[in-house]
């Protein structure tokens, strides 16, 4: 519970602003529907036909990410974030969700009635789909970790913790030398000490010698979040789990996020280069629609003799990539959206910038891959120093 709060007197209007932008946005993401197709949304199979292996939830693997600033020598702002992703094989032709789990079927049908051109082309041979379950905490602090009095001009505390659920869909539009990853991630959790963020930076803190931050009285209050992120990415077209040999490409992509926990449009470019690079759509920090992998039929050659040239292999690449946002809301600057709390003066464009090296083996056979990267980000409200750094580092096995 906040010892003081912050009131503003445009408080209220500014969070009317951030809910009329939500119509427009809604409109917006129209621009995020599929290739036009002949199928509009998943529709249940009629008869008692069994379902088929490959129209089930079956997990191929996960991936754990660590974020934190202390990687760049800064202990504030986004100060650490974790999150542990589970990542289905795909499901390929027309999507049943009878033969789901009942939580991620009523999720596919909730698509088809809230965005029903996600489905549409569901059916074409080229098309597959997996599943994303997501888990993890983010956590911002001010600057002055000694300070006990709540510090007006500076960054809320404030924690996350979320579970997120994300249908990805990989398509190769007919005659196109291209294909695109669509993805629409609900991601449900909640702000305030409930989050556990306080109880998460202490021990680590404890651990290894640094000085706990002493203001979390003044973190943000408990409240629900929420945010339904859609987003496209698209990349030329390759055959296989990787890339073979040397060479490079460009993945671009393009974004919506709404919601209490952040309500903004952004787009972004990746470049690679380097040496059988992943047939994946690249590398990202934690965010909704991260998590992406090479098409599994061909992941899953790795045990094949003698190997298939579709079949992972060992490689390396370096990459960077640039992104650009619009921001109508984000709960760690404007702070609780259903009460008044502290906020400081969030801008409304913020660039961010990230280079990084990832590499994958094949061990016992089984594929990992580990990403490591580090970020920059320009100020993100007016009453920031500076812009903030941080590192990323994720391992991935394969089941």
């Amino acid at each position: 519970m906040m010892r003081h709060r912050h009131h503003h007197p445009g408080r209220r209007a500014r969070r009317w602003t951030a809910a009329r932008c939500l119509p427009a946005l809604l409109l917006a993401c129209s621009t995020l529907g599929p290739v036009p197709g002949h199928a509009s949304e998943p529709a249940p199979t009629i008869g008692p036909e069994p379902c088929a292996p490959d129209q089930t939830l079956r997990w191929r693997g996960g991936t754990l990410r660590l974020e934190n600033d202390l990687f760049a020598g800064t202990d504030r702002n986004y100060t650490n974030g974790v999150a542990l992703t589970m990542v289905s094989r795909d499901m390929g032709g027309r999507l049943h969700p009878e033969c789901l789990p009942q939580p991620l079927g009523l999720y596919a049908r909730f698509i088809g009635w809230a965005d029903p051109a996600f489905w549409r082309n569901a059916g074409a041979a080229s098309a597959s789909q997996n599943v994303v379950m997501r888990v993890g905490q983010a956590m911002y602090t001010p600057e002055d970790k000694t300070r006990t009095e709540l510090i007006r001009n500076d960054r809320p505390y404030a924690g996350l913790l979320y579970v997120g659920l994300a249908w990805n869909r990989r398509v190769l539009p007919q005659s196109a030398g291209y294909e695109m990853l669509d993805t629409r991630e609900l991601t449900l959790g909640v702000i305030g000490p409930w989050s556990l963020a306080e109880q998460s930076q202490n021990p680590v803190h404890n651990v290894r010698g640094i000085e706990r931050f002493r203001g979390w009285d003044h973190q943000l209050r408990n409240e629900p979040a929420f945010q339904m992120a859609m987003e496209r990415k698209f990349k030329p077209w390759a055959d296989g789990a990787i890339q073979p040999g040397w060479g490079g490409d460009m993945i671009g992509s393009y974004a919506l996020r709404l919601g209490n926990i952040e309500t903004a449009a952004s787009a972004g470019v990746e470049l690679r280069a380097g040496w059988n690079m992943p047939n994946d759509f690249g590398s990202y920090p934690i965010r909704p629609g991260s998590e992406n992998r090479p098409p599994s039929t061909a992941s899953a050659l790795r045990t094949t003799r003698p190997q298939s040239t579709l079949a992972p292999r060992s490689g390396a690449h370096v990459f960077a990539n640039l992104e650009a946002k619009a921001v109508a809301w984000d709960f760690s600057l404007d702070g609780n959206l259903f009460r008044d709390s502290h906020h400081v003066s969030r801008r409304p464009a913020v660039a961010q910038a990230a280079i990084g090296v990832s590499s994958q083996w094949l061990v016992a056979g089984h594929g990992i891959r580990l990403a490591l990267m580090r970020v920059w980000r320009t100020r993100e409200f007016d009453e920031q120093a500076g812009g903030h750094t941080f590192g990323s580092i994720a391992l991935s096995p394969e089941f």
